[in-house]
């Protein structure tokens, strides 16, 4: 028999490094959870499950240009950079837009692929497929 344990808030750390001693190869999984360099929330964006298999992402980017924004995905990680060409044209009143670059990043999952990123209108969109291999794929006999 096993002795079961019930961890609160308090107890993480603890579990944490129970976990960390007797797993191999998840201590990069769980250094990519506890280490996000995701920091507050602009830009704004969407998440949309289209199907079980397809998912989009959608980010509003008003005021940028489709050469001061970078999509790449590197080390399973979809990334987002912003960088605005500093140019002014008068002395602000006030500034309301938001004029600043950005570099935002998202953990993809394995099974996941990017499928197309299109940029129009202030809003880039980034589809995402989760790749079914062959044998889990519905097949229709009859």
């Amino acid at each position: 028999m096993s002795n079961i344990e019930k961890f609160r808030a308090a107890g993480l750390p603890d579990l944490i490094d129970r976990i960390n001693k007797n797993s191999l190869g998840w201590d990069t999984s769980f250094n990519q959870f506890w280490e996000s360099n995701s920091v507050g929330n602009y830009p704004p964006y969407n998440i949309i499950q289209l199907s079980n298999h397809e998912t989009r992402l959608e980010i509003a980017l008003a005021g940028f240009k489709k050469e001061e924004v970078k999509v790449y995905s590197e080390y399973g990680k979809l990334v987002v950079e912003g960088k605005h060409n500093s140019e002014s044209q008068g002395e602000y009143v006030h500034r309301g837009l938001a004029n600043r670059s950005f570099e935002r990043a998202w953990t993809l999952s394995e099974d996941v692929k990017i499928d197309s990123v299109t940029f129009e209108d202030g809003l880039l969109i980034v589809t995402l497929k989760k790749i079914v291999p062959d044998h889990h794929a519905r097949q229709e006999y009859l």
